[in-house]
């Protein structure tokens, strides 16, 4: 089973790796509020990760059907709240650095935006069944095995987000307000043009 953790810990960091919306997003809260911020919002998209990685892993076929069908719906939920918080974001004000904790942002706020962006990408699945069923997890319903894999996933996608806001706190206090605002403004950006992508491709 500890083989199993360990492939579900690679895909969960390989998946999360690849920088989007979220990652910007982490970037940005960190540098804005502190590392704590940054790695509880990550901490939403592993959740959103291992959710997906279960419904593949586990074979509830029913759920990612309904999933799938919905995805234009969810999609489209999803890139107008892109949008909100690209525009939000943009329009920030960056306010003296105090410490390491979040400043503007709750950990409950930054945790549950992450997780419901990361659950608008229903095609997640597809990518884990595929995984999965690779490994002969899916076929054999081995739920141990199966339980093995999603643990891993959201450990190895909990430790990129670690990784990713450590980075960035550590530059934190370099940045001087006026750069805070050029960041934000950059990242509010980045932000809303994911967003714009993401409702242009419903088309």
């Amino acid at each position: 089973m500890s083989a199993f953790f360990l492939r579900g810990l690679l895909i969960g960091f390989s998946i999360a790796a690849p920088v989007g919306p979220i990652g910007v997003l982490c970037i940005r809260r960190t540098l804005a509020d502190g590392r704590a911020a940054g790695f509880v919002s990550g901490l939403g998209a592993a959740t959103a990760d291992a959710f997906y990685g279960a419904i593949a892993g586990f074979g509830l076929t029913f759920v990612s059907g309904l999933l799938v069908r919905e995805q234009v719906w969810l999609r489209l939920v999803g890139g107008l709240f892109l949008i909100y918080l690209g525009i939000r974001t943009f329009t920030s004000k960056p306010a003296p650095l105090r410490g390491d904790g979040a400043r503007s942002l709750t950990l409950g706020s930054a945790y549950v935006t992450t997780l419901a962006l990361t659950l608008t990408n229903p095609m997640t699945i597809l990518s884990f069944a595929a995984i999965f069923a690779g490994l002969g997890v899916v076929a054999s319903r081995d739920y141990a095995t199966a339980g093995a894999l999603v643990a891993g996933v959201f450990s190895g996608s909990a430790l990129w987000w670690l990784i990713l806001s450590g980075a960035a706190g550590m530059v934190r206090t370099r940045l001087r307000p006026e750069t805070l605002r050029w960041v934000n403004r950059a990242a509010g950006v980045v932000i809303t043009a994911f967003g714009v992508v993401a409702l242009l491709s419903l088309r």
